[in-house]
């Protein structure tokens, strides 16, 4: 899944966001909006790793 198209079934994904990374808020993750970015650098905040690490998760994620 590219960057366009995690913006573009953002709200189907949400769902899934929120059982990965359950230290997100619903605000946080409306606020994300498919912003990959934005999803790592929240990962990054809440959970206290690296940006390396938050990337890994979200490409994993993204592509499981």
């Amino acid at each position: 899944m590219n960057k366009d198209e995690l913006k573009g079934h953002w709200n189907k994904l949400k769902g899934s966001v929120k059982e990965k990374w359950g230290k997100l808020t619903d605000d946080e993750v409306a606020e994300i909006e498919g912003n990959k970015d934005q999803l790592v650098g929240k990962i990054q905040e809440k959970y206290g790793v690296a940006r390396e690490e938050a990337e890994k998760q979200v490409d994993e994620w993204k592509n499981s």
